[in-house]
């Protein structure tokens, strides 16, 4: 690869982004919104509803049928280590594992020690087992999620939108009479939208880190890995959608569709532990699932790069994929 220019694209790019003060202002005010807005929305505590996870999946507990619907609710876990995450986080207040006849509660949680009181009379022949965790609020868990919708907005419309601009107005017509490939370009492109973005939302979580205290079990250095992997995998999906589409309208359809399903299935806002079965598995195609995933696990339990090492592997796959993808079917002219 040329390195000059790449490196004379790549600047090109930037100083576009950084000239356009409405855009450059809209991608650091906008998340900085919905953070505000989500700790003044959620800032009331912990519901008042026993939630009970049971191990396995198909093994329904006996007590789902005695308890009152209005009073709680079961969810259904296929990993135990899992469930018994969300019983330390406080998203649980009781694990029914049916396998091995055990429950297990926390003892630093209120409620958790009523659904103790609840079905302590009520399942004979179980070993009850205490873990300790202090609750996480709504706000620590949900920014994780907003700091990635937000660097999957930057990446795709960032890069769909302006490829889209350079056909429309011969931009890419004249590029072609060069010795620059489609490879060439796009990975200028790449590099080009990852810092822009990148660099963003690092300032966005530094200031909510210190307005809002979030938490931060974790490695930073390994946030910013995750961050740059997950931007990586959404930039070159919004390369690959705009790499043959001529028209601006068509491209915002087609940019809407893909990150609708990703807003709403990827865990930003809610857990997906307790949806149908299929949307989850849906969900796991999504690259924003994994980003969402890793972050949490990071920010949230101190994971390492190493237990979030699929995560990674799946997003730089999506990456390498669209935009193989993307050089292969790019098209110069309008």
């Amino acid at each position: 690869m040329n390195i000059k220019s790449f490196y004379t694209l790549w600047i090109s790019r930037n100083k576009e982004f950084f000239r356009d003060k409405g855009s450059l202002s809209w991608a650091f005010l906008f998340p900085i919104l919905i953070i505000i807005g989500c700790a003044i929305a959620f800032s009331g505590g912990e519901k008042k509803i026993l939630i009970i996870g049971y191990y396995p999946a198909g093994k329904q507990p006996d007590i789902v049928s005695t308890l009152d619907p209005d009073f709680g609710k079961f969810i259904a876990y296929d990993d135990l280590a899992k469930a018994r995450a969300r019983l330390a986080d406080h998203q649980l207040h009781l694990v029914i594992d049916e396998s091995t006849h055990q429950i297990w509660t926390n003892r630093e949680s209120s409620h958790s020690r009523l659904a103790k009181e609840l079905v302590q009379g009520k399942m004979t022949g179980y070993q009850f087992h205490e873990l300790s965790g202090k609750p996480i609020r709504y706000v620590d868990w949900v920014v994780p999620g907003v700091l990635s919708m937000n660097l999957m907005f930057g990446s795709l419309f960032g890069v769909g939108y302006s490829l889209v601009r350079y056909r429309k107005n011969g931009v890419l017509k004249r590029l072609h009479a060069t010795p620059v490939t489609a490879f060439r370009f796009l990975a200028a492109q790449v590099a080009s939208r990852l810092f822009i973005v990148v660099s963003a939302n690092a300032l966005i979580f530094a200031g909510s880190y210190l307005l809002l205290g979030l938490k931060m079990t974790g490695s930073f250095f390994d946030l910013l890995i995750i961050t740059l992997c997950g931007a990586t995998a959404m930039i070159s999906l919004g390369l690959l959608i705009a790499s043959r589409t001529a028209s601006e309208e068509l491209a915002g359809g087609i940019l809407n569709a893909a990150t609708w399903p990703m807003t709403f299935l990827s865990g930003i806002w809610f857990s997906l532990d307790d949806t149908p079965k299929a949307m989850q598995v849906f969900a796991e195609f999504l690259p924003l699932t994994h980003l969402v995933n890793a972050a949490r696990n990071i920010m949230l339990n101190g994971a390492s790069l190493m237990e979030i090492l699929p995560d990674m592997a799946i997003m730089l796959i999506m990456a390498l994929v669209c935009l193989s993808l993307a050089a292969r079917l790019f098209r110069w002219h309008g």
